[in-house]
Formats: structure tokens, sequence, C-alpha cells
């Protein structure tokens, strides 16, 4: 019984505060009631907050659609997340764009040009793919691990603190209302008891005892002063205090930014090491299409097309064939007649070159180097010589000159 009693005080308690709080609120709204402004800090503070979860929750939802631009998986992510469970290991874009083309380039025949190019470019996309995914586990680690950490922990606690400074406030400026309401009817009571009745007919004694009556009705306003000074201190006393709590935990904004930002550090970071590596990775693939044979035979094993000759170069050979990789191709049969032979030949660079290893030569478009066959050199390679450097260059670079 005794606790029922006392839950239905508390609600009838709560539910005062909650009135209170609201007719406070609303006469705020109509301009009817002073409201207590924070200090000038303090608002800052708050604005610093408010911008930051406002610019974490974009940037934090913008780099999720950019590491996962499809939003059912996004989804299905999330739901897995919710429900603490580990998520199912998917293909990628790039590793299934790998495998479709190996297995094309496997039924059209390693030992085809076109089937082969297909397998090294398949096999490249998988390598990407799969820097694709450690850049996504990186960065969901060292970066949207941390941002959404303060919107779903940090700012939560800052958010709840701050309705609750709210709250205080409006309770501060109820009790400054009520107390003023109560110095007023004491001012009034007292001017009503100063007052003389003269006369000593009906009227002047029915006015008397409505007099009497206010008066009474503005003494219980009056003995409220007291009791609305002490509930003053106290409001006020409670606000400084959530005042000062919800300061310290605004001020830990400028440690939040701080983290926030090592954390881009290693986004950054892992964005480099992601496209370093997909730069290498197409660097090698272009080599080895590069250095493909000057000649194949087809897919169907018919006689390749025969070059065609070129009427705006001063060259002896014919012009430059395109092959699977568009990289030009020398004519095979001047290629065949230098390795024949003994003798050197100039040579025009058609595209820049990167040495793999310090047997070849690196290149520049358009330079003229001296080349030469080397006995039991590789048929795809010459030796290359400009001034006192060596090395092999691939022949798909080369345009011989007379």
């Amino acid at each position: 019984m005794n606790i029922m009693d006392f839950n239905v005080k508390k609600l009838a308690a709560d539910a005062g505060t909650f009135l209170s709080r609201a007719v406070q609120f609303t006469e705020e709204k109509l301009g009817q009631a002073e409201k207590t402004e924070l200090d000038a800090h303090l608002e800052n503070l708050l604005g610093k907050a408010e911008c930051t979860k406002t610019w974490t929750e974009k940037i934090m939802k913008q780099t999720e659609v950019l590491l996962q631009p499809n939003p059912n998986a996004r989804i299905e992510e999330l739901v897995y997340e919710k429900l603490d469970r580990k998520l199912p290991s998917r293909v990628n874009n790039p590793e299934l764009l790998g495998q479709y083309m190996i297995d094309a380039g496997t039924e059209f025949g390693p030992g085809t040009a076109y089937g082969n190019a297909l397998i090294k470019c398949g096999e490249t996309q998988k390598r990407i793919g799969t820097a694709d995914r450690e850049l996504i586990q990186t960065s969901a680690l060292n970066f949207l691990t941390p941002l959404r950490n303060f919107i779903e922990g940090d700012y939560k606690t800052i958010a709840k603190e701050k309705k609750l400074l709210q709250n205080k406030r409006l309770d501060l400026d109820a009790a400054k209302t009520r107390l003023k309401k109560a110095k007023t009817a004491d001012t009034r009571a007292s001017q009503l008891n100063s007052a003389r009745l003269e006369g000593d007919n009906i009227m002047v004694n029915f006015s008397y005892m409505l007099n009497f009556l206010h008066v009474k009705w503005l003494k219980i306003w009056a003995e409220e002063v007291t009791k609305s000074e002490q509930e003053l201190r106290i409001t006020q006393s409670e606000f400084d205090r959530q005042a000062e709590i919800t300061r310290l935990l605004l001020e830990g904004i400028s440690s939040t930014h701080a983290h926030h930002l090592r954390c881009l550090n290693d986004f950054v970071e892992a964005q480099m090491t992601y496209y370093a590596q997909c730069y290498q990775y197409m660097l090698d693939l272009q080599k080895q299409l590069g250095s493909f044979p000057s000649s194949y035979h087809s897919n169907n094993s018919q006689t390749p097309v025969a070059p065609v000759p070129s009427a705006s170069s001063s060259v002896v050979v014919s012009s430059p064939l395109t092959s699977t990789s568009g990289l030009a191709l020398s004519s095979p049969s001047s290629i065949t007649d230098l390795k024949e032979s003994s003798g050197s030949r100039k040579a025009r660079v058609l595209y820049d070159y990167d040495a793999a290893n310090s047997s070849e030569l690196s290149l520049l478009a358009d330079e003229v180097i001296t080349v030469f066959s080397v006995v039991g050199m590789d048929s795809d390679w010459l030796m290359g010589e400009r001034g006192n450097q060596k090395g092999r260059v691939p022949i798909t670079y080369l345009e011989l000159l007379n």
C-alpha cells in the first residue's frame, strides 16, 4: 500500500513537472515569459557538436556508398550487423569479371591470342578484386567504425545531456515566474491591508468582506514567496551543475576531431595503397600484353592478315599491324631478316616502355635506338642499344627504319 502511494505521488509530481515545463515552453514561444539564455561559449560548443554530427553522418553514409555502391548489399550488411552475425563471403564485381574472362579464355584456347589475353586480364581483375576487398575491410575498421561509434555513442550521450539541460532551464524559468507572481501577490496584499474603508452602509460592509476574502487569497500567494525563493535556489543550482556537465562533454568534440583526423589519414593511406596496387597490376598487364609475339594463329587457325604498306612513313618495312593488345607490331618479314642477319638496324620506339628488370632497356616514345639480334634470344625480343646502355626490348614497341 505504501509503495502504491509512493508511486502515485511520484507520478503526480512528474506530471506536475511536465505540465509546468510545457506551460513555460509555450509561453516562451508566445513571447509571454522570459527565457534564460545560455552563455555564448556553451552555445558555440552546442553548435559545433551539432555541426560535427551532421557532417559526420553525411561523410559516413557517402563513404559506405563509395565502398559498396550496391544498396541491397549495404542493407544486407546492416541486417547482419544488427543481428551480430557474420556476413557470408560474396564475390565482388572485379573478381566476377575476372572469373568470366578466365573461363572465356580457357574455352577459346589459351594458345590463341585472344584466349591468352583474356586469361591474363582475368587474373589481373581478380587481383584487383582482392585489393578492393582489402580496401573495404581496412576502411571499415579504421575509418567507418570510429565515425559510427561517435554517432551512436558519444553524440547520443551529448544529446541526452543537452535535453536534460533544456529541462533544467525550463524548471529554472518556471521557478523565476512563480517567484515573480508570489512577490506581486505579496505587494498587492500589503496595499489592500493598509487601505482605509469609509462609511457604514451595506455596500461598504460588503466590499470590506470581498476585500477580506481577496486578501486571504493573496496572502496564500504571499506565503509562497519563501517557498518559491527556496525552489529557485535549488533549480538554479541544478541548472548550473547540468550546464557544467554538458560543457565538459562538448569540449571533448575537439578531441573527437583529432581522433577523426587520424582515422582520415588511415583512410587516405588505405586508398593510396589500393590505387597503387591497381596501377601496378595494370602496368604489369600492359607489359604482358605488349610482349605478345608479333604473329599469332587466329582462333580458327586461319592465316593471319598480311600487313598493309605505309604510304606516309619513310620506312622500308610495312606499317605496323594492330595486335589484340592494341599495340603496333613491326612487319614479321623485316624482323625475321634482322634475326637471321648478324648486323644491326635503327628502330623508332612507338610507345614508352618501363624495364621490368635489369636485363631490359627502358624506352621513350619516338626515340631512335639501335637494335640487333642475339643467338638464342626469345623471338619476341631484340637487343637494344642507346649509347652505353644495352638491354632487351620487345619488338612490338619498335618500327624498323632504313
